[in-house]
């Protein structure tokens, strides 16, 4: 079937091109973060608000350690996009080799590693007594099967870059289904609490990680898939880690800061933590459209300079980013009208609803700037300039932010709130969102990034 072949983003008009190969990937993300909100509904209505809160808190530990898989997947994603967009086949073919092979690798010392530090990060981070064990819990049973996770993450972006965006989906869709069953078999029905949803979460990587490797395998029209291609070559390893470098480098920078941010969430209180989650989680969706277009503009932007038409790629920046935006009006409009009834999604207790709702407002315009970050910085991806995002990251979301949300909050203390204001976190983040907007737009019209390809 068409459906499933590979898309040549290098013909047709770019919107349609673009919009087509982003809605299966939307799609997919939609599922994909169906994951953590499932395992968050279902602990908070059958197990209560601090398993919601043990949940949310092993966050920005979960992110930290997937680096590895960031770094990897976004060079994968570049160096397969570019190969397939200038039809070389023998380099595509190691390219997706040398991805399989440090997965496995990356997946073994986060296996090794993530148990042993989990616990003192939990400390450093304040996490309350009352839910440090299910905390623990439910991280370790994540890092003995992060390879599912790892696998599925970078196979997927394989994919998309050689233009299949509705295989990873289907995958993807099949795996979130029965994750969300055995969420509420192992929870609901065996009583496994915190655990259950751990182990219904990895279960359901592994199934997508499977398919995802299966459809490769029988994807020899392009590629090769031959044992001698797993062994790693020197020139494959340094270009996916020049390539992917800066994005595990931003990404570990970035859950480091959200690791201090969630220090200062921790200090007010289970209520203030279990609202974080349930913003947070409302959040991965409307953020969702500007991933799915930042990454089609990423493949977009790989195959195009693949076949040279750099002209081709501003016209579909330019179009692509105001359709982006446009999307994301929307469900800033609904969030706005509709908040309680998501919050209550999550909870029954008016007083957490009423907080997460006051919190998600203060940042719901921000969404349409990120599509603006998310889609200009895919194109630099695109073109193989990861330093240039990864700096403007590190100024928004750290340098900016972290200061923001820590200051803000120590200026709003008052003899009633001894605190501080914890409204004043979200008041950073918005901050934070605006200049790395600015930034972008204004990096992206110098034209660095241009220099930067490849080929």
């Amino acid at each position: 079937m068409k459906l499933f072949k590979p898309v040549d983003m290098t013909k047709g008009d770019p919107v349609k091109v673009i919009i087509a190969f982003t809605i299966p990937m939307l799609i997919g993300n939609v599922a994909q973060q169906l994951y953590n909100t499932a395992d968050s509904i279902i602990v908070g209505r059958f197990v209560g608000d601090n398993a919601l809160a043990a949940v949310g808190s092993a966050g920005p530990i979960l992110n930290l350690m997937l680096v590895l898989f960031m770094g990897i997947a976004t060079g994968a994603s570049i160096m397969v996009s570019q190969y397939f967009g200038s039809r070389k086949r023998e380099e595509l073919s190691k390219t997706i080799g040398v991805c399989i092979t440090m997965t496995l690798i990356a997946s073994l010392f986060i296996m090794a590693a993530g148990p042993l530090i989990t616990k003192p990060l939990l400390r450093l981070l304040n996490t309350p007594e009352s839910i440090m064990d299910w905390c623990y819990q439910y991280l370790v049973i994540i890092f003995i099967g992060m390879a599912g996770g790892g696998l599925y993450n970078i196979l997927s972006g394989v994919l998309r870059g050689l233009g299949d965006s509705v295989s990873a989906l289907i995958y993807l869709l099949v795996a979130t289904v029965l994750n969300i069953v055995l969420d509420l078999v192992f929870v609901a029905w065996f009583r496994m609490g915190v655990a259950g949803v751990a182990w219904a979460t990895i279960i359901a990587q592994f199934v997508s990680a499977a398919l995802s490797l299966l459809k490769l395998t029988r994807m020899t029209e392009l590629f090769d898939m031959k044992k001698e291609y797993l062994i790693p070559e020197k020139f494959y390893v340094n270009r996916l880690v020049r390539l992917g470098l800066p994005s595990g480098i931003t990404q570990a920078i970035f859950s480091m800061s959200m690791i201090v941010v969630q220090s200062l969430t921790n200090s007010f209180g289970e209520m203030f933590i279990a609202a974080n989650v349930i913003v947070m989680r409302i959040d991965g969706f409307v953020m969702l459209p500007a991933f799915s277009f930042g990454s089609a503009m990423t493949t977009y932007a790989g195959q195009n300079i693949g076949a040279r038409q750099m002209d081709r790629v501003l016209e579909g920046a330019k179009k692509g980013t105001l359709v982006a935006m446009g999307i994301s009006a929307v469900l800033t409009a609904i969030i706005l009208v509709f908040g309680r009834h998501l919050m209550a999604i999550f909870t029954s207790t008016q007083e957490l609803i009423t907080l997460s709702n006051n919190m998600m407002r203060i940042i719901a315009v921000g969404y349409i700037l990120m599509e603006v970050t998310q889609c200009l910085s895919g194109i630099m991806r695109g073109a193989g300039d990861t330093m240039t995002p990864m700096w403007i990251s590190i100024i928004s979301s750290v340098l900016l932010r972290v200061p923001l949300a820590y200051g803000l909050v120590a200026l709003s203390k008052t003899p009633e709130l001894p605190q501080g204001n914890c409204a004043m976190m979200y008041v950073s983040m918005l901050i934070s969102w605006s200049a790395g907007a600015l930034i972008t737009f204004l990096v992206y019209r110098r034209g660095g990034w241009k220099e930067k390809a490849m080929f």
